[in-house]
């Protein structure tokens, strides 16, 4: 039986959901997943430019767990390109450093640190259309 997994390390959510292919209506989409974890192995490693034992630090991973993960996301994106899927991002065994809201109305993502969050963009309350970002 092999062991469970730790949650990695995630500094923040995107701030969209995901993405579809243009010209095509969402309606006759197939979606493929793309985890919160796979989503920040690409953040670190190709939009912040660090090397693997950097990324993986940073999302409390060894090495070679990072380069799975990396060649998960890599994987998932590269069959959304090549089959016209859209990419969903959620899941995923990860940990947020503090908690996250999703305005339902701007679909802004909103720290929740703050007693009575608010979206600052749209000015809604979080009672009544923010959404906690989960991670599971």
């Amino acid at each position: 039986m092999s062991r469970p997994q730790n949650n990695r390390k995630i500094l923040s959510p995107p701030l969209m959901q995901g993405f579809k292919p243009f010209g095509i209506p969402r309606s006759s989409l197939e979606s493929i997943v793309l985890k919160y974890d796979e989503y920040e192995s690409i953040r670190l490693l190709d939009y912040e430019g660090l090397v693997q034992e950097q990324a993986a630090e940073r999302m409390q991973v060894s090495r070679p767990t990072l380069t799975r993960i990396y060649e998960s996301a890599r994987n998932t994106i590269a069959k959304a390109f090549v089959e016209g899927k859209m990419i969903v991002i959620e899941g995923g065994n990860v940990q947020f450093d503090q908690p996250w809201f999703r305005c339902k109305r701007c679909f802004k993502v909103i720290n929740g640190l703050e007693a009575g969050v608010r979206c600052k963009d749209c000015r809604t309350a979080c009672s009544d259309e923010l959404t906690h970002i989960n991670t599971q």
